[in-house]
């Protein structure tokens, strides 16, 4: 499976959007230069994000956007499937969006196995992952990238 740019814009969004839940509103400027998205685009991801109840906004020269819902309570699986649909790396092993493959027998195909495989692990991880842990990481990130370790002798 690969994200498609509005997802991996969606996410990044969010997440700038989790680690500033205790601020008020964020503005949309903020959010485009912090993580380096288009203004325009990110308008349109944060309008489809606020159709789907991911955040909420509020117009105006005070106005902004902030998260609808705690970040623990937005999964990684809940948002990417709203962007992207199906999290399934082929169509036939899809609970949600199946379509029939073009495989001659379906119940023995060596190929849907593993991609069902594949599909299990990534919903397994996508449905545990939110945007707090997210944000969790992206901090711990930060302090590694902050204190390198240093190997001097």
């Amino acid at each position: 499976m690969k994200l498609s740019l509005r997802s991996e814009y969606a996410l990044r969004a969010l997440l700038v959007l989790g680690l500033n839940y205790d601020q008020p509103l964020l503005r949309i400027r903020t959010i485009a230069e912090e993580q380096n998205i288009p203004k325009r685009f990110l308008e349109q991801i944060l309008n489809e994000l606020k159709s789907a109840g991911f955040v909420q906004s509020k117009r105006g020269v005070s106005g902004g956007y902030r998260l609808a819902r705690r970040p623990e309570q937005i999964t990684l699986a809940a948002v990417m499937r709203h962007i992207e649909g199906a999290l399934a790396p082929v169509s036939c092993v899809s609970q949600r969006y199946y379509e029939k493959c073009s495989c001659p027998d379906e119940l023995r195909c060596a190929i849907r196995s593993v991609m069902k495989e594949i599909h299990e692990t990534v919903v397994q991880i996508a449905e545990r992952a939110t945007i707090a842990d997210l944000c969790e990481r992206s901090k711990n990130l930060t302090r590694e990238a902050v204190h390198p370790l240093d190997y001097a002798i």
